[in-house]
């Protein structure tokens, strides 16, 4: 097999064939030990071909000639380009994510990414719906679903589980008939590295799936369908891209909603589960995040809320 079959070249560059085969093997191992999605796959690879395709253009040709030097010049030649501080501490992340495993393998004796700082992140908090534009857009898909149209049944459905359990897109649309118990009101989802994790919904959400399995996913399954739980309209398994088309669209028919996608329905939920008083462990535990402190922005996002409602209510604010 070609060492570098499937690993896309920086643009307009020739990369030394040690280069290639590094990048095959940190693909490997990213799909293989790791886990990762493929979307993470894509993300990792790109991030660390532009590195490799700096280092090229420098003279760098193996692992053992980069440095810190050559690592902070990358960082201020995209600075210069006019990259974003959030894509600048992306790329360097993925190098150190890199150059961490290059070191673990043996590739490298010393890891120069240690010492690396990148520009932190914007403090911007991510946007949500409201708990009553939550509400207007589940009920615009409710009515929308009353023709029992196929796909007007599913997209009910999946908006009601995204919104009742907090979940990926990408989980939702990897969800088999079987990952659902509806007597328990559960469902089991495969999240990031391949950690399952169990997650409650509603009883809303309970009813518009059954709606969905008993009178719309009989009208498209075929013969491509196979356990999935959500499919399309020629009986395959439903993809992220047709669930975001569907929020969108009917979002367009809630008065000044913020035209969010379905990760920003995934925000809407965790934020609406702490406004309502939920545990901050809890809500990582249904998240699925590894870190608490991934969980923790949303408890900046309700203390922003509630700000704004004080500002508009309180007459000495």
């Amino acid at each position: 097999m070609d060492p570098t079959a499937g690993v896309e070249q920086p643009h307009g560059i020739t990369l030394p064939v040690g280069w290639n085969e590094v990048l095959f093997a940190f693909e490997r191992h990213l799909r293989s030990e790791r886990g990762r999605s493929e979307h993470t796959v894509r993300a990792y690879l790109g991030d660390v071909r532009s590195l490799v395709g700096f280092l090229a253009t420098t003279g760098v040709d193996d692992l053992a000639g980069v440095t810190l030097r050559d690592l902070r010049a990358w960082l201020a030649a995209l600075a210069q380009d006019g990259a974003a501080k959030a894509t600048i501490a992306r790329r360097s992340a993925a190098a150190r994510t890199f150059l961490g495993w290059a070191t673990r393998t043996g590739r490298i004796d010393l890891d120069p990414s240690l010492r690396l700082a990148a520009p932190k992140r914007g403090g911007h908090l991510p946007e949500v719906l409201r708990q009553s534009d939550a509400s207007a857009l589940l009920d615009v898909a409710a009515v929308a679903s009353d023709d029992q149209d196929a796909l007007h049944l599913r997209d009910r459905a999946a908006l009601e589980l995204l919104y009742a359990s907090g979940i990926r897109v990408g989980e939702l649309t990897a969800l088999d008939i079987d990952d659902l118990d509806l007597d328990r009101g559960v469902v089991r989802v495969m999240g990031k590295g391949g950690k399952e994790r169990t997650v409650p919904f509603g009883i809303p959400a309970r009813e518009a799936v059954q709606a969905w399995l008993q009178l719309g996913r009989p009208q498209v399954v075929g013969a491509d369908s196979g356990p999935a739980l959500f499919l399309g309209r020629r009986g395959r398994r439903a993809d992220a891209r047709q669930i975001r088309s569907s929020l969108h669209s009917l979002l367009a028919h809630v008065p000044d909603a913020p035209d969010i996608g379905p990760h920003g329905l995934r925000h809407s939920a965790a934020t609406h589960l702490l406004e309502g008083g939920a545990d901050l462990r809890l809500v990582q535990e249904l998240l699925g995040h590894a870190s608490l402190a991934t969980t923790q922005i949303y408890t900046h996002v309700s203390v922003d809320r509630l700000k704004q409602s004080y500002r508009q209510a309180h007459p000495r604010a």
